[in-house]
């Protein structure tokens, strides 16, 4: 009977290895909609589907790398150009996180605080500020882009793979794909 008592316990611990180990390494993946925000209400984030409100239980990883501690609020965007080691935000009542990863700040005083600045006086005037990492441009606006940048790659490995014993002249493309990344890496207004 000992034995089985002690399989069982073993059990149970394996069972929960692998959602420690997810916790651990920044949020369990979770379905979105367009409609979906993560909010910081009453000093804890929720997940908002619309006018429904689910309360959180475990951290989150959105598909875009973002992760949201749902306990404290602190939002991790991944590694960028700008940030190479991410960049971590603090969500203050009201703020949300979008299904994208963009950060909507409910303040000036948050949105201040985010960008590091100091804070504004409660008279200050704003426009809404949405943080997202660099490197982002509206879906629309990317896809086609991204279909050029592949048809250029294409090209250029046509023309690197022709076997010659000299380099083909490549700068052309390489600034195309240049220009691409730059139309690709944009902020968005």
């Amino acid at each position: 009977m000992q034995h089985f008592r002690i399989f069982l316990l073993a059990a149970t611990l394996a069972t929960a290895a692998p959602q420690l180990a997810a916790a651990q390494a920044g949020g369990f993946p979770v379905q979105t909609t367009a409609s979906t925000r993560f909010v910081m209400q009453n000093g804890e984030v929720v997940k908002r589907d619309g006018s429904q409100i689910t309360p959180l239980t475990q951290n989150v990883k959105l598909a875009s790398g973002v992760k949201i501690n749902y306990k404290n609020g602190i939002v991790e965007m991944p590694a960028d150009k700008l940030n190479a080691n991410g960049k971590k935000i603090t969500l203050r009542e009201g703020d949300y996180v979008r299904a994208d990863g963009g950060v909507v700040f409910a303040t000036p005083g948050s949105a201040a605080a985010a960008k590091g600045a100091a804070p504004t006086p409660p008279s200050a005037t704003y426009e809404k500020l949405v943080q997202r990492g660099p490197g982002y441009a509206e879906p629309a606006q990317r896809v086609p882009l991204l279909n050029k940048k592949i048809e250029l790659l294409n090209q250029k490995i046509s023309l690197l793979s022709q076997g010659r014993a000299d380099l083909p002249d490549t700068k052309a493309l390489d600034a195309q794909l240049t220009d691409l990344d730059a139309q690709l890496n944009a902020p968005v207004k």
